[in-house]
């Protein structure tokens, strides 16, 4: 069994996610969306669609990089 990094529940089910060389470990997809999903930088929402990333700052969308100043960003239709 291997214990859930966010909640650590001790588990027989728990999955690993491989990102970046590091190894994650969860017992639930709703740990592993706290613990992986990138945060909006303009209303500090986390990001568990597609999102928008600009030089390397994440957010939910178009109109919150734009918000920020992000020029030339769209939402696809």
């Amino acid at each position: 069994m291997a214990r859930c990094e966010v909640c650590g529940n001790d588990y027989g089910m728990t999955f690993e996610v491989h990102a970046q060389g590091a190894v994650h470990v969860f017992d639930c997809f709703s740990c592993a969306i706290h613990r992986m999903a990138p945060i909006c930088e303009h209303c500090r929402v986390q990001v568990i669609g597609q999102g928008v990333e600009v030089d390397g700052h994440w957010y939910c969308g178009a109109h919150c990089a734009r918000a920020e100043g992000r020029t030339g960003v769209v939402d696809r239709v």
